[in-house]
């Protein structure tokens, strides 16, 4: 699948074809069932699955990912918390640089020690500009980035952000307020940040409900990931799903 993903996700910028994701957490599925989860997936047309976490062991995670390919054909991702979180058996994988914040680590220092491993594996890698938003309370990513994200009010420096990410040669830009935020990234700031870049960008963190996925994607997000909603609530996928797709400019077909 090399380079697939990326060009779905580029053309998605330029046609104006929104795309949605589920967020799974290999921790939080650990003593349940998936399959609820992935047949309202493929019932609802989600286009990816973004497999991550902030403390994701790596037999967990393969565990996941094997059970993930037997029932499903939905593309899935890495969205790594950090360096161990690797895995052959997913089809691409978000390089992410923490861009919002000023850890080494999290910029550079992770990146160094995956390289080996990446370099000759089967994954597809998209380089990514990684943008903590705060979401109004203190989230796990936050804690476990030791940094602080960027003030929720605060547009201008966001978009400054994202568009120094795209210069560095970045691929890709996401914010993200962070698994159980109680706000998700405001419309302004993500109008702000898509109108000031050409390269794809992905929201995510603090969205449970249809009417803020299609509030998210109108104001100009490409893709937009949902998690900790769908975790209480599988049923909402296909609402999601429905509401986010029907923000393309080609108009998708409703799935209801």
């Amino acid at each position: 699948m090399q380079n697939m993903l990326y060009s779905q996700f580029l053309d998605a910028k330029q046609t104006g074809s929104k795309k949605f994701a589920v967020l799974i957490d290999p921790d939080k599925v650990r003593l349940g069932k998936i399959s609820n989860v992935l047949e309202s997936a493929m019932d609802a047309g989600v286009d990816y699955f973004f497999i991550g976490g902030s403390l994701v062991v790596n037999d967990m995670l393969d565990y996941v990912l094997e059970s993930m390919k037997k029932s499903c054909d939905i593309p899935m991702i890495l969205f790594p918390g950090n360096s161990f979180q690797l895995s052959y058996k997913a089809d691409g994988i978000l390089f992410l640089s923490l861009i919002s914040g000023r850890n080494p680590d999290l910029l550079i220092g992770h990146h160094v020690i995956s390289a080996p491993f990446l370099k000759v594996s089967p994954l597809e890698i998209m380089s990514t500009g990684y943008m903590l938003i705060d979401g109004g309370v203190l989230t796990s990513v936050q804690y476990m980035s030791n940094t602080s994200p960027i003030p929720a009010t605060k547009d201008d420096i966001a978009l400054c952000t994202a568009m120094a990410g795209e210069m560095l040669g970045l691929k890709q830009i996401f914010m993200d307020a962070g698994s159980g935020a109680k706000n998700p990234v405001s419309s302004s700031m993500i109008e702000a940040v898509s109108a000031g870049i050409n390269i794809p960008l992905i929201v995510g963190g603090g969205i449970a409900t249809p009417e803020q996925a299609a509030q998210s994607a109108a104001a100009g997000a490409d893709i937009i990931v949902v998690g900790n909603a769908i975790e209480k609530d599988p049923q909402l996928i296909k609402a999601l799903s429905v509401a986010v797709h029907e923000q393309s400019m080609d108009k998708s077909p409703s799935l209801l």
